[in-house]
């Protein structure tokens, strides 16, 4: 970060900034540019739209320059609709390569049942699951806000509440050195009224994205250390942690990563319209969760992170009822927390609107000139 301005922006490279077919053409260079460099590389496949374009500008880059097959891993976290399992089948079909299937060792149900479910965003829930292991009291918050010297009240909550540090940051909307940063992802109120709403309705669950680690990123790491090049359809566009810049330097698609390995991201750049524009031109079948259920993205089926995760399961229910109780069952403290918080949310800001209405409409005398007395009136003894 410089300035104030994340390196997602000032490292973009030239092609970022490309019409969609130049921009295609530049990642189809830069796949194979790196494949030639690294041809012991894996890719991970999720089934959804972003790996399907993936999958595919890898492929036809395979067959123009003539290079070796890659291996392709799809991991399955135990909650996964059929029509993504079966979408799966038909791309491994429809190019001719295989696609390994890989179960974690922690399934979903095991995994949000020991350490918590997620709530909101993997930030959210990562900050409400340290705020409820630690037991730091939510007042913590107050005491920063009236202190008249933030860093020196930061410094005292530190002593006061050791080996908490990322938790006060969390709590109090500042940063390290006790600067406030009420507008990063990173503080408890970059969801609004968060801090106060939590406080007034305590979660009655435990809290936690640990899911996500236990069934992804685990088995995800145990394959793939193997492979000198992961190649993974992170894109920019989808914001959250995927827009935050980390220390293997997520704002280029390509990184070495304090391992000695490497990581190509070659959608990084890619945006809406240009996926819009690719599929279009190269005709790309995207799963029934797409076309035929009408879902915009897919991810994790049911994770309480998408805003729209209810809405979501209603769309898939028609199809797929069992896996919608499935996710019911196993995030459903989650989405009724979320329905209370947007609740609490309306309402706090329609309360807010209704004052300022107010305020600004109040009259003063000052709204009645004619009452204003001339200059001298009224001046001393009125007897």
């Amino acid at each position: 970060m410089k300035n104030g301005v994340s390196k997602v922006y000032t490292d973009r490279p030239d092609y970022a900034d490309f019409d969609s077919p130049a921009k295609f053409e530049a990642i189809k260079s830069i796949i194979a540019k790196r494949l030639i460099e690294h041809p012991d590389a894996i890719c991970s496949y999720s089934g959804g739209s972003d790996s399907d374009i993936m999958l595919d500008l890898i492929e036809r880059t395979r067959a123009m320059f003539e290079l070796p097959p890659i291996k392709y891993v799809f991991f399955n976290t135990g909650l996964e609709m059929k029509a993504t399992r079966d979408h799966v089948k038909y791309v491994a079909k429809k190019y001719g390569v295989e696609i390994e299937e890989r179960r974690p060792e922690i399934n979903i149900v095991r995994a949000t049942r020991k350490y918590g479910i997620p709530f909101v965003s993997k930030i959210m829930s990562g900050g409400l699951s340290e705020w409820q292991k630690k037991r730091v009291p939510l007042s913590i918050a107050d005491e920063y806000d009236q202190a008249e010297d933030k860093a020196a009240k930061r410094k005292e909550l530190k002593e006061r509440y050791p080996k908490c540090e990322s938790l006060i940051n969390f709590l109090c909307c500042c940063n390290s050195v006790g600067e406030p940063r009420p507008n990063i992802q990173l503080v408890i109120n970059s969801s609004k009224y968060m801090r106060d709403f939590i406080k007034e309705y305590p979660p009655e669950f435990m809290i936690s994205a640990s899911c996500c680690y236990y069934c992804k990123k685990q088995i995800a790491h145990k394959v793939q250390k193997d492979y000198d090049m992961v190649i993974t359809g992170e894109r920019r566009d989808e914001g959250g942690m995927r827009s935050v810049p980390r220390k293997d330097n997520t704002a280029l698609c390509f990184t070495e990563t304090a391992d000695g390995h490497y990581r190509l991201r070659p959608l990084y750049y890619v945006s809406d319209k240009d996926k819009a524009w690719y599929k279009e031109y190269y005709k790309i079948k995207y799963s029934d969760a797409y076309e035929v259920y009408g879902l915009t993205r897919t991810g994790c089926c049911g994770c309480p992170i998408s805003y729209k995760a209810v809405e979501d399961l209603e769309k898939i229910r028609k199809y797929e009822p069992n896996v919608v109780k499935a996710a019911w069952n196993i995030f459903g403290k989650s989405y009724e927390y979320r329905m209370k918080y947007n609740e609490y949310k309306k309402k706090r800001m329609e309360e807010e609107k209704r004052k300022a209405e107010n305020i600004e409409g109040q009259m003063t005398i000052f709204d009645f000139p004619e009452l204003i007395p001339e200059e001298g009136e009224n001046d001393g003894d009125n007897t």
